[in-house]
Formats: structure tokens, sequence, C-alpha cells
């Protein structure tokens, strides 16, 4: 069984490649021809252990997601079968396709809930997955400005941001960010919310994928009355995990206004309707993101489809 590392991973597919992958897998979830676990959480003396996993036969693989949190650090590793006979393919350093999925994901929702033609992106957190965001984010949407929030960055963030992106970024307080904002992503580890909602601009789309602990969240309840549709991967493990919507105000979190991004995908339900209206998307990470792209770099190192 081959061991499939984090620099074979970057050096295999690109962003583009992640998220036509993923979109392929949640439109099969959304028509039902794809199946996942939830997140089974277990801890011990200060450790936990983490485990999720998927079933995608139209993609030919079967896998899970196996990873350790010590310290506030994690230490991914999945495990991928054949789903035509079962067979263990490959195990992998999955730090990467962690950080290429969830962004991709965010990508997917944007297209279907953001406006085409979105300038201005704030980004909360500037680590490993907001870094990733900005990068995909102005590779698909028209951005001519990033505005970042993060207390704990460092100096030459702004320079490093904009080299990757090409597109200027500044350094400003949580209170600008925000401010007439089009997209807003959430990438912190922030355990209360990271402005106020009434802040949010008209039109704008917030992805919020910085917790997925039922006790932490990063927006507030007026950002989620404020939002007219709530895009979430997964019903059964956002409702439990989602600190976001798990601590909302009773009632706030309607079953009219949440959609499956593989409702959205398969076309089931309908994405943006209005450019006044706010729109949300709420990450925790599910096991189909893992599984579908530890598929795609296991084809392509076999030679497979592009």
């Amino acid at each position: 069984m081959q061991h499939i590392t984090d620099a074979m991973v970057d050096a295999t597919i690109s962003p583009e490649q992640a998220q036509a992958v993923l979109e392929d897998a949640f439109a099969r979830f959304g028509r039902g021809e794809a199946a996942m676990q939830t997140r089974v959480r277990t801890e011990a003396g200060g450790i936990k252990l983490s485990t999720l996993g998927a079933v995608v036969p139209g993609q030919g693989v079967v896998g899970a997601k196996v990873y350790t949190t010590l310290q506030g650090q994690f230490t991914f590793v999945i495990l991928l079968f054949a789903a035509d006979d079962g067979r263990a393919l490959a195990s992998f350093d999955a730090g990467a396709i962690t950080r290429l999925r969830t962004a991709a994901c965010s990508v997917i929702a944007a297209r279907r809930l953001a406006r085409p033609d979105a300038q201005v992106m704030a980004l909360y957190g500037a680590g490993v997955q907001g870094r990733m965001h900005a990068q995909q984010m102005a590779a698909a949407f028209p951005l001519r400005e990033i505005r970042v929030s993060d207390p704990y960055a460092p100096a030459t963030l702004a320079d490093e941001l904009q080299a990757a992106c090409g597109v200027p970024v500044r350094l400003v307080s949580p209170e600008a960010a925000v401010e007439g904002a089009d997209i807003v992503v959430t990438a912190s580890r922030s355990t209360t919310p990271l402005f106020r909602g009434e802040q949010l601009a008209e039109g704008s789309f917030v992805a919020a994928i910085g917790s997925s602990l039922p006790h932490t969240r990063e927006l507030d309840d007026t950002a989620l009355r404020r939002a007219s549709r709530i895009a979430v991967e997964w019903k059964p493990q956002t409702l439990k995990e989602a600190g976001d919507l798990v601590l909302a105000a009773p009632g706030l979190v309607t079953e009219e206004r949440l959609v499956e991004l593989g409702e959205l995908v398969a076309g089931l339900q309908p994405g943006r309707q209005d450019p006044r209206e706010i729109t949300l998307y709420k990450s925790v990470g599910v096991g189909l993101e893992d599984v579908a792209l530890a598929g795609l770099v296991w084809q392509r190192l076999q030679g497979g489809r592009a």
C-alpha cells in the first residue's frame, strides 16, 4: 500500500482540480449516490482522536480520515480503499488535502451564493486555511482588494498574501474588514463572534469555516438572522458540531433557510435569488471531501483521469 505525502499531493493536483472533483462528489451525494459517516471524537488525557469517512462508488473510492488533536495541533491521515473490490489503495499525510478541500468547498458554495461581481473580500484569520481561502477566492472572483483581520499576523503577511493572490492586501481592524465587503471568510479560532451582524453589507456572502465545535462561534445571531439562505455540507453533522448554529437563539436557524451543499450543486435547490440578499455557508468539514480528494490524487498518481 502506497503512502502519499503532503508534498506529493501539492505536486499532483491544483485547486481548480480539487474544486471539480468535490463538485462531482457533492452532486453525487445530493442525488443519493454517495454516503458519509459523521465525525466521532474520543478523548482522554488531553489527547483527542477523531474519525470521519465516506463511500463514493461513482468515483470508485471508499475511505476514512483519522486525526489527533494535541494542544491545539492536528495530525491528519487518510486511508483510501477501492470501491470495486475493497482493497486498500493508499494512506495519506492529509494536511495538504485538508487545506485544499476546505477552501475549494467554500469556492463551490460561493459560486452559487455570492455575487459573481464580488470585488472586496474580508478575511478573519490568516493561518493556513485563511491564506488558502484568499488564494482560491482571488482566482474565482474579480477581487480588487483583500482586507485581513488577524491580531497574530506577521508584519510580512500583507506582502506575502498579495504576491500569492495577485490582489492588493491590507491588514485592518475587525470593524474595517467587514465594512462593505462582498465576500467575508471567517477562518479563526475565535470562540465568540468576530464582528456585529449588522455590519454585513447588503448582497454579501459569508463563508464561516473556522469552528467545528458546538461551544464556539464566529458569527452572531444578527448575522444568521439577516441571511436568506444558510448552506451547510451535511445537516446531521453540521447541526451537531457548528456552534454558530447550535448556540443560535431558538427558532433562528429554520429548516426552510437551511440547504445542503449537495442540493445546491445538484441543482435540487436554488442558490442566490437576489443581488441584495445576504447568504451564508457554514462549514465543519465532512468525510466526503477528504475521500473524494484523496481519490483524485491516487488516480492521477496512477496515470488516471485529470
